[in-house]
């Protein structure tokens, strides 16, 4: 090959290096941090259950739902379900979704903190405590900065964190330790430090594609210190001349 396009591969792959040292130890060790980091732990599920079983019955809810779907023009969903012990129906339209009282079919007002208090502690997997319970016009990140969310944070080594909806008092999700350190090697794994959500990102294509070039680089030089041996002929021995 020519001498000129090894050096030129050397050179290249010198300062690619610098480049994109940090970025590459940083791919390196997002992938064994998430990897060694099981699924259903960063996602919480032994911490906090995001639904209950029912325990009602379908005679549990007398309410007439004619009288119920009658307020709406167009309904897209009918749910029988509960919040703590109260039967409900929930309503859904292309308005959003509303929640009757399965007993008496009156619309069923946001729950209060208390109520909030008790059903996060009823999701609870675990032995903590409430340490912090406070309704948010708008949440963090980690829930998606949803508006009017209620954060109930509990004082286990995880600092689990539950957040509910503020009208249905339902779980939204669970978010702990193991979720932000998961989420912080996630961010750096796709180079997208705001919502950590584009895995398509400009920055992540271009430092990807700088790597690929990086490694053809180091492909030439391995050829270059190739050396293919010839086997010499063997001499004769006692030949005469």
């Amino acid at each position: 090959m020519n001498k000129r396009l090894f050096k030129y591969a050397r050179k290249g792959h010198k300062w690619l290096g610098y480049l994109l040292a940090l970025q590459i130890f940083f791919w390196l060790l997002g992938g064994l941090v998430m990897s060694s980091l099981p699924l259903e732990k960063v996602h919480g599920k032994h911490l906090a259950n995001r639904s209950l079983s029912s325990p009602l019955l379908l005679s549990d809810y007398p309410a007439s739902i004619d009288k119920i779907t009658a307020q709406f023009e167009q309904i897209e969903g009918i749910k029988y379900s509960h919040f703590l012990n109260t039967p409900i129906i929930e309503v859904t339209s292309s308005s959003g979704t509303l929640i009757f009282d399965g007993r008496t079919g009156a619309k069923m007002p946001a729950p209060s903190k208390a109520q909030i208090i008790e059903n996060a502690q009823a999701h609870l997997l675990i032995d903590a405590k409430i340490t912090q319970a406070q309704l948010l016009t708008k949440g963090p990140r980690e829930v998606g900065h949803k508006a009017n969310v209620w954060q109930i944070s509990f004082d286990d080594w995880l600092t689990t964190t539950l957040y509910l909806d503020s009208q249905t008092g339902k779980v939204i999700t669970v978010r702990s330790t193991l979720w932000r350190i998961f989420d912080f090697f996630w961010m750096l794994h796709i180079m997208d430090y705001d919502e950590r959500e584009n895995f398509n990102n400009p920055l992540l294509i271009s430092f990807s594609a700088t790597s690929v070039v990086f490694c053809i680089t180091g492909v030439l030089l391995l050829l270059q210190n190739v050396r293919i041996k010839r086997k010499k002929p063997a001499t004769r021995v006692g030949q005469s001349k």
